[in-house]
């Protein structure tokens, strides 16, 4: 499979960075024309991304380009937050006569919220970028919402959520509406300070916790800790409901990205291409000016081409459907499955 990603940046969001990132994509790639391209942009191209994706169309001399802008863009040549930047992955035509489906279907929104009837099948793979631009097959998706299948290419999903379990599961004794009141015959708060480190507990910043309900679904962040021992949650809860309190910190994060990756890889056979949705407050802005989870995955699989977005919420399958994640990062491990005549 003939595949290769491609990055360009620059002082403005001009249609040139577009073309120049397909071009140079095609050029590693060995190819003179694309089947397909993938095409994430920087947030500043949002206004109006047509000229951008009819230049990326001319580089590729194809119409099948997919993606959305975003808060930040990244590749296997590294990552743009604070410039005009575009990142594309160009993947030659299919040439089989027939192709699999793919199991994971990418998805992109513009909305703060993951639309209703996606939480349902098919399993989706993508990123939520609030007032972002999408397209998908080269036309902008005035809807907020645009969505393809990799024909031909088997993926596997690496979910990196970056939470450290702390203690056991507890019970959920008294809530009212969105406010946890009291856990296992303490008020919240308590409960939530006594799994804590000792440092962590007089100096309580909430934004580094979450609460987990089941493994595999996505943590319910901690809005506020109130005085009266309550503490305000992004989901509500209901008496009886067990939950495990979880920290987030970048050693943690870093560590349980190369163990989730590198189980994902061992044994199997090695992606042609891999595809990352990374949170805004994940990468460089965690790790201190630099993304630890774009190098893990540069140490583990340094001849894959990659592609990614920063946003605001990741899109992945969870224990009950389609969830919208937060702090975390989903690298689809992509290969291909085309059936040769």
């Amino acid at each position: 499979m003939k595949v290769a990603s491609g990055m360009a940046a620059g002082q403005r969001p001009q249609p040139e960075l577009a073309a120049a990132a397909v071009t140079a994509a095609l050029a590693k790639a060995g190819l003179e024309q694309a089947g397909r391209v993938i095409l994430f942009l920087s947030r500043d191209f949002q206004r109006d991304p047509r000229a951008a994706l009819l230049a990326a169309a001319r580089a590729a001399g194809c119409l099948d380009i997919s993606g959305c802008t975003a808060e930040g863009v990244f590749s296997d040549e590294g990552w743009r937050l604070d410039q005009s930047a575009a990142v594309a992955l160009v993947i030659a035509a299919p040439s089989a006569t027939k192709t699999a489906e793919s199991r994971h279907r990418l998805s992109f929104t513009a909305h703060s919220t993951l639309p209703f009837d996606w939480r349902r099948p098919p399993q989706r793979v993508g990123i939520l970028s609030s007032e972002a631009a999408v397209w998908a097959h080269g036309r902008v998706q005035e809807s907020g919402n645009a969505e393809f299948d990799l024909r031909g290419v088997q993926s596997r999903l690496v979910i990196s959520t970056g939470l450290r379990p702390l203690g056991e599961s507890l019970t959920v004794d008294a809530c009212r509406s969105h406010d946890l009141l009291k856990i296992d015959g303490q008020t919240a708060l308590d409960t939530l300070r006594r799994h804590l480190p000792g440092e962590r507990r007089q100096r309580l910043a909430v934004h580094h916790f979450a609460a987990i309900r089941r493994a595999g679904d996505p943590g319910v962040a901690i809005l506020a800790a109130n005085d009266d021992g309550s503490l305000t949650m992004a989901e509500a809860f209901t008496p009886g409901e067990t939950l495990r309190w979880a920290m987030r910190q970048p050693q943690g994060a870093e560590q349980e990205m190369s163990e989730t990756l590198s189980a994902a890889v061992s044994g199997e056979k090695m992606p042609d291409f891999a595809i990352m949705f990374s949170c805004i407050g994940r990468g460089p802005l965690f790790y201190g000016d630099q993304d630890r989870d774009l190098a893990i995955f540069h140490q583990q699989l340094p001849a894959t081409p990659l592609i990614g977005a920063y946003g605001g919420g990741q899109i992945a399958p969870g224990c009950t459907g389609n969830c919208l994640f937060q702090n975390s990062v989903l690298t689809l491990l992509c290969e291909s499955t085309d059936v040769q005549p």
